[in-house]
């Protein structure tokens, strides 16, 4: 089995943490201090933390000065998806002082973007692969429309300097259903990119399996929020 690294997830809206749904449309505060809830995470095991920039998605700000905090007051890698609509957007993050930054379903839509980004920050851009089920009485499809344009993604993705590639399976995380382990093993097979895994993790027993099929990484974010799986049952103490 992998060594996996268990990455808390938070989304930040005006500088604070909220609990937000997964499109993101809404979002409703906790008010945890974002710097204050990396320092913790750090403390109980952490060495990265992913962060999602809310405002930089709706295009109303940004969150660099929390990046900036964080990377100040906790010894965490910083990993940030907010929306990278261009170049400057990203290397705005990796001046922060994020260790990596994200570029979500702009991955699949624009490749000249992620192109551009990746040779200008190599091994800095993770490029994420956005998953969904279709109902029980169709077969498994994925959301950038047809099956054989995951392969199709994966192969124009190969030789680019990425930092990782994360797999979200989206559907698992709405519904807390567990993670999607057949779509990991084959996405696993598909790439030699450094692999997160994001959905429906929520127990021990989770990470471990999800670590057995080849993620190098997991993002961890609801069921923390949740109280499913405390920081300490996340870092195996």
């Amino acid at each position: 089995m992998n060594q996996v690294a268990v990455i808390p997830s938070i989304d930040i809206l005006g500088g604070r943490c909220v609990h937000a749904t997964r499109d993101h449309a809404k979002a409703g505060a906790y008010d945890d201090d974002p710097v204050e809830l990396a320092v913790e995470f750090a403390a109980a095991g952490a060495k990265h933390i992913h962060m999602v920039d809310l405002d930089a998605l709706r295009r109303s700000g940004d969150n660099l000065k929390v990046v900036k905090a964080i990377r100040k007051r906790a010894d965490l890698k910083v990993l940030v998806a907010g929306a990278v609509r261009s170049p400057r957007t990203a290397t705005a993050f990796t001046k922060a002082g994020a260790h990596g930054v994200v570029i979500g379903s702009t991955a699949a839509r624009d490749p000249d973007l992620l192109r551009r980004c990746a040779h200008l920050h190599p091994g800095q851009i993770v490029a994420t692969l956005d998953v969904r089920e279709k109902p029980e009485d169709e077969a498994t499809t994925w959301s950038v429309t047809e099956p054989v344009m995951i392969g199709d993604l994966l192969g124009r993705w190969a030789a680019l300097p990425l930092g990782g590639v994360i797999l979200s399976c989206v559907d698992r995380e709405e519904a807390a259903a567990g993670p999607d382990l057949e779509s990991l093993a084959m996405v696993r097979r598909m790439t030699s990119h450094f692999l997160h895994y994001s959905g429906g993790v929520a127990t021990r027993e989770d990470i471990n399996r999800v670590g057995a099929a080849g993620a190098q990484a997991i993002i961890v974010g609801r069921a923390l929020q949740d109280g499913r799986i405390t920081l300490g049952q996340a870092f195996g103490r």
